[in-house]
């Protein structure tokens, strides 16, 4: 199979949005001014490259003509997230009832046409779903940021802007190929849109029109979604009926040497250091051979759950590489099948929240006196500036993360 030079769907930088998306992380201030000539004059120097490119100097003077810079990106770009997120935070928001039966439903409603994407690129049902699921929610979440105005100004302002061009530039190709209509892309500040989230780089190279429309458009046909998804996922490796991986009980004083999702060994090497499935049975099942090239993942180190993982995660970890992503696409798609939570708890006595917690949580300070919006579930920093204040008032000590103990402090009222 031959894989694109660059599988990542949302690029490095939809890395830091995913975690936004899950922590909800609020815009960073971003000081700096554009001046309107200096942009301008950017744009400029941009037509010869889009003509150079396909693009017409006409479509290219149409959709530049009214563009304006938001600066607010930049800040995206730069900040740090602002506190580190323990994983089973990450997990609790994106890997909940709510989101499991939603993904079900889509599974039953969506039945024919996942079938058929099935057949055509070998990818299953609920694993693309988990990726629909954590992307966008389901098509509720794509982002509300005009992708031209977003990657025309990271075109010519702050890091990476060679990058940024190439996906400013294609953007305008996908609009003069009549794929999607200019007002209908938006998403996030990085430049990924539609229903799972594409980069336009990642849209030209793989996006499919599986409903024979003509267009290949991820915003409004959920056909070409699923389909372009599971492509990407074909293309990035994916092996048809090998398990992305399983949880995994560890034996007494294990030595983690030689663990790490780059650090493969076969199946039978992992056996013969005493590792086992969860439930104690053979690792040598349900189409993982003893020659099986398998790595051992401890994101937590030898004190949470562990995982056994095939060539498949590494197929999931392309679309947004952090482990922590793929690990939530992964559990989400075997809760989709009817699989159970992981058996090991993560190591902590403040477990995170769901997103029915969170907007809880939000709803009780909110009845408390503070403004904080509408209880979301996006744990943003007026959340957490608000949580802290709430807790001391309560003579309880809190640095704003919303865990379970903070949540029973406020049902409590104490």
């Amino acid at each position: 199979m031959n894989k694109p030079e660059h599988t990542s769907a949302c690029a490095s930088a939809c890395v830091i949005v995913a975690i936004g998306v899950a922590i909800g992380l609020a815009a960073p201030p971003f000081a700096h001014a554009a001046e309107p000539a200096d942009f301008s004059a950017c744009l400029a120097k941009l037509r010869p490259e889009a003509v150079a490119r396909g693009v017409t100097g006409a479509v290219f003077d149409a959709q530049t003509a009214t563009l304006a810079p938001d600066m607010a990106v930049i800040g995206f770009l730069d900040a740090q997230p602002e506190f580190v997120t323990p994983i089973w935070d990450y997990l609790a928001g994106l890997v909940d009832d709510e989101r499991v039966a939603d993904g079900r439903q889509m599974l039953e409603r969506w039945r024919e046409t996942l079938t058929k994407v099935e057949a055509r690129f070998g990818v299953d049902p609920a694993t693309v779903v988990a990726v629909w699921g954590v992307e966008s929610n389901f098509g509720r979440n794509f982002g509300k940021r005009p992708l031209l105005e977003s990657l025309s100004t990271l075109s010519c302002y702050g890091r990476r802007q060679t990058y940024f061009r190439g996906e400013f530039l294609t953007t305008l190709k996908i609009i003069q190929d009549g794929d999607v209509a200019p007002d209908k892309l938006k998403g996030s500040w990085a430049g990924a849109f539609g229903h799972t989230q594409f980069m336009p780089s990642t849209f030209m190279r793989l996006a499919v029109d599986f409903d024979g429309d003509g267009r290949r458009d991820l915003i409004d046909s959920v056909p070409d979604a699923l389909a372009s998804t599971a492509n990407f996922l074909q293309r990035a490796g994916w092996k048809t009926g090998l398990p992305w991986g399983f949880e995994i009980a560890l034996p007494a004083g294990f030595d983690a040497g030689g663990t790490g999702r780059k650090n493969r060994q076969p199946a039978s090497a992992w056996s013969a250091r005493g590792v086992t499935r969860i439930d104690g049975s053979s690792l040598v099942a349900d189409h993982l051979r003893a020659d099986t090239p398998t790595a051992l993942l401890l994101p937590a180190d030898t004190k949470g759950p562990a995982f056994l993982v095939t060539s498949n995660f590494n197929a999931i970890y392309s679309y947004n590489a952090a482990e922590s992503y793929a690990l939530a696409i992964a559990h989400l798609s075997d809760r989709l099948r009817g699989g159970p939570a992981f058996v090991t708890p993560w190591p902590t006595d403040d477990p995170g929240l769901s997103r029915a917690e969170r907007r809880e949580l939000q709803a009780l300070l909110i009845a408390r006196g503070h403004d904080i919006g509408e209880p979301d579930g996006m744990i943003g920093s007026r959340t957490r500036e608000a949580l802290k204040a709430a807790l001391v008032e309560l003579g309880v000590e809190s640095d704003g993360r919303a865990g379970r103990k903070a949540l029973g402090a406020l049902r409590g009222g104490r």
